[in-house]
């Protein structure tokens, strides 16, 4: 019992006055890269260059803890989700997909269920900040934020279909929400890519 008290304390204790976040906090990370800017905005990108940042367990992991203790702490106001200039995430790692077996992709486990809901309980505002290739789980990863700027060689897409597959990461139903029913259809059904300057007309 005192154990516990003390635990609810010092949670209690953390919401009033949350320690400082430094950016070394933030070292161990392996594919992704955070940092905190002027104290209030929490910057998170992705960090998997020679796979153009294709999506796979570890990243997914590490993106959930990043955002949760980003988060928990009351004076970062707003988070920036981005990549590199050449890809914000180009999609599952397909390579690692490939090896898994059926069971071992339905696992409710499965890394890219883990994707799906990534942001649900984020409470603060996610800004993707987009540029080069956002297809597949990039391209749902960046319609689960708020708000998305896309850089002028932003390309959008959703090509699981050529490789035999649906999106499955939520990107059926939020593409209908970004940008209609027939663009959508469009897009899910014949793996069309799409600039930036088609995703917002």
């Amino acid at each position: 019992r005192l154990y516990m008290a003390l635990s609810r304390a010092n949670r209690v204790l953390h919401q009033i006055h949350p320690p400082e976040i430094d950016n070394s906090d933030f070292a161990y990370f392996q594919e992704l890269k955070v940092e905190i800017i002027e104290k209030q905005i929490g910057v998170i990108t992705l960090n998997r260059p020679k796979v153009l940042n294709a999506l796979a367990p570890t990243l997914i992991s590490e993106l959930r803890t990043a955002l949760f203790v980003l988060d928990q702490h009351r004076d970062i106001g707003v988070i920036i989700l981005t990549g590199s200039s050449k890809a914000f995430a180009a999609g599952a790692d397909i390579s690692q997909m490939a090896v898994q077996s059926l069971s071992d992709v339905r696992s409710p486990n499965h890394f890219v269920d883990a994707l799906a809901s990534v942001t649900e309980s984020i409470s603060i505002p996610i800004i993707a900040a987009v540029s080069g290739y956002a297809l597949g789980g990039g391209c749902e990863l960046a319609m689960m934020c708020d708000i998305v700027i896309a850089a002028d060689n932003a390309k959008f897409g959703q090509p699981e279909i050529k490789i035999g597959t649906i999106p499955g990461a939520g990107g059926t139903q939020r593409l209908v929400k970004a940008i209609g029913k027939s663009k959508a259809m469009e897009m899910v059904l014949t793996g069309n890519i799409i600039n930036a300057e088609e995703a917002c007309s």
